[in-house]
C-alpha cells in the first residue's frame, strides 16, 4: 500500500482511522480516577520518541522556524488531548467520535473569521446541519462535561488545522509533528507534577498503546495524501465513525440509538457533499505539475 493510487490511498485512510479508534480504546480503558495529566505527558513523550527515527525528514537548518505558531499549536493540542480523554472516558465511543467530526465544520467557520473566506451555500448547509446534528446526538438532557469536553476537542482540532496555514511553507508533516510534541512536553510535565499522582504502571501501558496507534494513523495519513489529491480520498476519513460504532458495540456494549444515527447523518452527509463538490471542481481545474499538498497534523 504505497498510497500512489486512489484505491490504495483510500485503503490507507480506512486502516488509519481504525488505528485512531484503537488509540481511543486505550484511553477509554483507563480506570476511573486515573491521573489524566500523567497519561497526557507519557503519551506525548512516547510519541516524540517514536518520531525520532524520522529525524532525517526534518529541516534542521530551520528547525524552529515559525516557533510562535508552533508553540500556540502545541498548547492547543495539549488542551485538545485533555478534552479528548475526558470525552472518551465520559461518553460512548461512537458519540464522542461523532462530536469530534464537528472539527471540519469549525474549520469552515474559523476560516471565515480568520482569513475572511466566504462560505458557499453547500458549506453553509454543512455548518448548520452539523451543529443541529450535534444537538440531536447529545440532546439537552444529556449535555454534561463529557459533551463539553468533546466539543473542546473538536475546537482544538479545528484551531490546529487552521493554524497550519500560518506555519512556514515547506515544513514537512513529520517536522510539524516532531516539533509539536517537543513543545508540548514542558507544560504537560508541569501539569503532571501539579497533579501529584502516584506512579501508575497501567498508565504507561495505555500511553504506549495510544501513542503507537495514533502515530500509525498519522503515518497512514502522510502516505495517503502525499501523492493523491486530498479531495479524491478525504471522504474515507469518515469511516472512523463506522469503526467507532463497531468497536463501541462489540467491545463496550454501546448500542447506538436512532438519535445517534440521525445526528451522525446530519453531520457527515453534508461534509461528504462538500468533499464531492470539491472533487468535481478539482477535476475541472487545470492540472499542474506540483505535488499535492500534504495535510495538517492530527490532534488525536
Amino acid at each position: 500500500m504505497s498510497g500512489k493510487t486512489v484505491s490504495s490511498a483510500i485503503l490507507l485512510l480506512v486502516l488509519g482511522n481504525a488505528m485512531a479508534l484503537v488509540s481511543d480504546v486505550f484511553i477509554k480503558l483507563l480506570e476511573p480516577g486515573a491521573p489524566v495529566f500523567q497519561f497526557a505527558f507519557l503519551r506525548c513523550l512516547l510519541t516524540l520518541l517514536m518520531l525520532l527515527p524520522l529525524w532525517p525528514m526534518v529541516d534542521r537548518q530551520r528547525l524552529f522556524a515559525g516557533l510562535g505558531t508552533h508553540l500556540m499549536r502545541a498548547h492547543v493540542h495539549l488542551a485538545g488531548i485533555l478534552c479528548m480523554i475526558t470525552a472518551l472516558v465520559s461518553l460512548p465511543l461512537a458519540t464522542a467520535n461523532a462530536i469530534f467530526y464537528a472539527a471540519p465544520i469549525l474549520v469552515m467557520l474559523l476560516s471565515v473569521l480568520v482569513f475572511g473566506e466566504r462560505l458557499r451555500a453547500l458549506s453553509l448547509l454543512a455548518v448548520v446541519s452539523g451543529f443541529a446534528g450535534i444537538l440531536v446526538i447529545l440532546r439537552p438532557v444529556e449535555f454534561g462535561w463529557g459533551a463539553i469536553a468533546a466539543l473542546g476537542a473538536a475546537l482544538a482540532l479545528a484551531v490546529n488545522a487552521v493554524m497550519v496555514r500560518k506555519l512556514p511553507a515547506g515544513q514537512s508533516t513529520v517536522h510539524k509533528l516532531l516539533l509539536n510534541y517537543l513543545l508540548i512536553l514542558p507544560a504537560s510535565f508541569v501539569l503532571m507534577l501539579v497533579e501529584g499522582a502516584a506512579w501508575n504502571p497501567a498508565i504507561l501501558v495505555s500511553a504506549v498503546g495510544s501513542a503507537l496507534f495514533i502515530l500509525g494513523y498519522n503515518i497512514t495519513v502522510l502516505l495517503a495524501y502525499r501523492q493523491v489529491d486530498a479531495n479524491q480520498v478525504t471522504s474515507a476519513e469518515y469511516t472512523g465513525l463506522i469503526w467507532a460504532v463497531l468497536i463501541g458495540w462489540i467491545g463496550f456494549n454501546e448500542v447506538p440509538d436512532l438519535w445517534f444515527a440521525v445526528g451522525s447523518a446530519m453531520i457527515v452527509i453534508p461534509l461528504l457533499l462538500v468533499g464531492l463538490r470539491s472533487r468535481q471542481r478539482g477535476r475541472r481545474a487545470p492540472r499542474s505539475f506540483a505535488r499535492p499538498g500534504q495535510p495538517g497534523t492530527s490532534s488525536g
